[in-house]
């Protein structure tokens, strides 16, 4: 049993259980405020993690909490509203807040879509991150630690994770960051959840460019996704086969092949495009999956220069090589 399995399937999810301390002074808040009774305050910043049952939940509220916010697992959704609000009476004493949502709820969770609707005419800015995970993933971590699934009931853990993806299906469509933690580990998890949010100051939008190989599966984490197979593949050069894209030979011969670089200067654009309108939805995070056959030679040369280019414009960029050296 990994650590990673053994965090997803008990510490995980089970060991991160009240409400956690508020030390988030010295924080900027969001800049705005609310009526709360007695004059106006600042409005807490808002995130709200939830995601699959084993997925990773209680590592990415902890991260947090380590970083300063002030964490409570398992609220009521309908509570989250006054959460905000208790926040907002700190005086600045509780600048961020995270709150964990997930089907332990179970009655109650019913109320997320009524709170969120509630805090949106708060003009409260509130995040979603989703943790997301593998069936098989799910599957080993809640063997790993003889733990039903919580909706299994008598049926089998599958039975409980289908269950849960159906009942967290809108919301997950709705969050601001998808992470996938099927092959991650505790510290690969806490890694990313730093990246995103260990910065004292909030960009605009953040993204995530990541390599893959489509015969390894799609990222299901990814927001956009681009396909370099119809460059040629180094793979088949016998003097680049075995270097990645990181290698200088390689990026050379990928990008000296007709479409490579108007490739990129074009989908460039388009990126800018979208990434207006992300920032005008208040979207603050893209995952761009830039995948060829094997992960090994485009997609990386070509992760590397997009993630260069965006790094450019002004977007805050996490480089990430997902299946690299697998083969």
């Amino acid at each position: 049993m990994t650590e990673h399995e053994h965090e997803a399937g008990h510490g995980y999810e089970a060991g991160h259980d009240s409400t956690e301390r508020a030390d988030g002074a010295g924080h900027v808040s969001t800049g705005t405020t609310i009526d709360t009774g007695d004059g106006n305050a600042a409005i807490p910043e808002l995130v709200i993690i939830s995601g699959m049952s084993g997925a990773g939940r209680s590592t990415a509220a902890k991260c947090l909490e380590d970083l300063g916010w002030f964490v409570v697992d398992n609220l009521p959704p309908a509570l989250i509203p006054t959460m905000v609000e208790l926040g907002a009476r700190s005086q600045g004493n509780v600048a961020r807040i995270a709150v964990v949502v997930d089907v332990r709820g179970r009655r109650f969770f019913d109320n997320l879509r009524e709170s969120l609707a509630d805090l949106e005419a708060k003009h409260v800015t509130r995040r979603i991150v989703f943790l997301e995970s593998s069936d098989d993933a799910l599957v080993r971590r809640f063997e790993s630690v003889r733990r039903p699934h919580p909706l299994q009931g008598d049926g089998r853990i599958v039975d409980g994770i289908a269950a849960e993806r159906d009942l967290l299906r809108e919301l997950r469509g709705d969050a601001d960051l998808v992470i996938d933690t099927s092959s991650l580990n505790v510290h690969e998890l806490r890694a990313k959840m730093d990246a995103q949010f260990a910065g004292e100051e909030e960009p605009e939008l953040r993204a995530t460019v990541m390599s893959f190989g489509f015969k390894y599966g799609l990222p299901v984490d990814a927001d956009l996704v681009v396909d370099c197979r119809f460059l040629p593949n180094p793979h088949w050069v016998p003097e680049l086969r075995p270097f990645t894209g990181l290698n200088e030979e390689v990026s050379a011969y990928v990008f000296d092949q007709p479409g490579a670089k108007e490739f990129l200067n074009q989908y460039t654009e388009l990126l800018q495009l979208i990434a207006a309108g992300y920032r005008r939805e208040g979207k603050r995070y893209v995952t761009i999956a830039v995948g060829c056959t094997g992960g090994k030679h485009r997609s990386v040369a070509m992760s590397e220069k997009l993630s260069a280019r965006l790094a450019t414009e002004g977007i805050e960029t996490v480089l990430v090589h997902r299946d690299m050296g697998r083969e």
